[in-house]
């Protein structure tokens, strides 16, 4: 039977909620490209593209300010919306950083000693990691240099982890005035053993790329080393693998009479981010030779237990790191802040918990005593 008598609209709708307003070329900012998927041949594919999230912040390490989190949540939610796009990569700026989380700068002269501003922030963050989380194409970090802070949550929030073997990840929440309640304390309990997912969050201790993958937490680790047209391994970290002293060495920085040595050698090599391109463009081949549905329910699949938990915290972390902003965390990010003219990146620990131990009020005069003073 025909149905031609049924009304139909074949006008394709734009479900992106945000326009252009949110993206520029000028750093602070976010960056967003839609870039052809490439055949294994090296051709671009027809219509079909990955969404780049690009973070441009490299002076500053390509952390995130308030503008920067609501272009990532438009970026995210454009890609997500997109019926070209297969899958988007998370990625940013320079050699030095993907992201080192969020921006001090802003945090000590805006945010801190204004916990309903920070509250206010806070909802924008957890917008931005529900954003990631809930996109409906994989989700890619591409990692081109440090994953720190609220850079490694982030990070985590994504489904798949390619990263040059010069990375290091970690948290640095409690060193400088917050906790890693971005995500790492409910991630990383899924995806390390308990007391190595606690040591994780607590110790504020970088870890290599190598180890991360040591430890089943990023994909793939790749070389961008070059010297005399061939790749070097990062010759800051052990990638021999035994056992010394009852500890497994892969990973770890080399011994200290060696980063001499390790350093002249990097002096004589070239970056070169080829082979991390190449395996985020694997990826993407992958994912585009897969029907897109069963793979949206298989990634969902595994994100709804990130998400779990997650969900679960997201709204008592926010309310409690809005109000940290009245305490440890204006020490600590104001500390961090002022580095260069102090010297010093965070306060006077044991001062502080001496004057804990005596009850001493929590002031301007409690602050002078811990914070370092300028060296002038």
């Amino acid at each position: 039977m025909a149905l031609e008598w049924l009304r139909r609209d074949d006008k394709l709708k734009d479900h992106a909620l945000f326009g252009d307003e949110h993206y520029g070329e000028q750093a602070p900012s976010v960056i967003y490209e839609k870039r052809p998927v490439i055949d294994p041949h090296g051709k671009p594919v027809d219509k079909l593209f990955a969404s780049w999230i690009i973070l441009n912040n490299p002076s500053q390490y390509n952390s995130y300010t308030t503008e920067m989190v609501k272009a990532v949540i438009a970026g995210f939610q454009r890609a997500s919306s997109d019926r070209s796009v297969v899958a988007v990569v998370f990625t940013g700026i320079g050699e030095k950083a993907f992201c080192t989380g969020g921006n001090t700068a802003e945090y000590s002269a805006y945010y801190s000693k204004r916990p309903n501003e920070y509250g206010e922030y806070m909802d924008l963050f957890n917008a931005m990691v529900d954003g990631i989380l809930n996109c409906k194409k994989p989700t890619i970090c591409r990692v081109n240099g440090m994953r720190v802070a609220g850079g490694q949550e982030i990070g985590m929030a994504t489904d798949l982890t390619v990263t040059s073997d010069l990375a290091v990840f970690g948290q640095a929440g409690p060193r400088h005035g917050s906790a890693p309640d971005g995500g790492s304390t409910d991630f990383l309990p899924w995806m390390l053993n308990m007391e190595d997912a606690m040591y994780n969050c607590i110790s504020c201790e970088t870890w290599s790329a190598y180890k991360m993958k040591a430890k089943n937490l990023v994909t793939k680790v790749v070389p961008v080393l070059k010297r005399d047209g061939q790749w070097v391994r990062n010759p800051l970290v052990r990638t021999d693998a035994y056992v010394d002293d009852g500890e497994l060495v892969y990973g770890e920085p080399v011994a200290a009479d060696q980063v001499k040595a390790a350093k002249d050698l990097m002096a004589q090599c070239t970056t070169d981010f080829s082979r991390l391109d190449a395996a985020v463009q694997d990826l993407l081949w992958k994912f585009t030779n897969l029907f897109p549905h069963c793979l949206m329910k298989s990634i969902d699949g595994i994100r709804g237990k990130k998400k779990f938990f997650w969900d679960q915290f997201k709204l008592p972390n926010r309310h409690w790191l809005a109000a940290n902003m009245n305490h440890e965390a204006w020490l600590g990010f104001n500390a961090f802040d002022a580095k260069k003219a102090t010297g010093q990146d965070q306060i006077d620990f044991i001062k502080y918990r001496q004057l804990v131990a005596q009850g001493a009020l929590f002031d301007d005069k409690f602050a002078e005593q811990v914070l370092a003073k300028p060296k002038d």
